[in-house]
């Protein structure tokens, strides 16, 4: 159970970019429960993977050398959960239909291109957090990389919808 939570069901193992492959198929599963109408679960999913890799992490760690090998991706996954939860939360109240491909992409795309940034780049408290070289390190720098990624992609739609959309028509 420690490697299947660790690894995402074995995601964590899919090479090269194994972050990036789980940041992907947590999107998917996101825009599944939305297209569903299932829009709260996204936020509640990220809670739950944050607790799970809490939990699976410390364990997965426990007598090995590399302190962030690159199969785990639960961090990854929770993440980009919360990124995305700061769209389907805004959805849900407006009752957006955001759809798999169609509808709102934008909205769910932001979040994903966004994380991915924060997490390769590891900018500011991200950095600091990943350089702690333990198991609440490898959790807290992605966990921060999706609220931040999460607010931007607010910021980005406050720009779009205040400034842009309407100086096109």
């Amino acid at each position: 159970m420690i490697n299947l939570t660790a690894t995402f069901f074995g995601i964590g193992h899919i090479r090269p970019a194994s972050g990036t492959w789980a940041s992907l198929a947590a999107a998917l599963l996101a825009l599944l429960a939305m297209n569903q109408g299932l829009y709260w679960l996204v936020p509640v999913a990220a809670v739950l993977a944050t607790g799970f890799g809490f939990w699976a992490v410390p364990q997965y760690l426990r007598g090995r050398d590399d302190t962030d090998p690159s199969e785990v991706v639960i961090d990854e996954v929770a993440g980009q959960w919360i990124a995305i939860s700061f769209v389907a939360i805004p959805a849900m109240q407006h009752g957006l239909d955001v759809g798999l491909w169609w509808g709102a992409w934008p909205a769910w795309a932001a979040p994903f291109l966004l994380f991915r940034l924060f997490d390769i780049w590891k900018p500011w408290i991200i950095g600091r957090a990943d350089r702690r070289g333990d198991a609440t390190g490898v959790m807290l720098d992605d966990l921060i990389a999706g609220l931040f990624a999460g607010i931007g992609s607010v910021i980005l739609a406050g720009l779009y919808h205040g400034v842009v959309k309407p100086w096109l028509m």
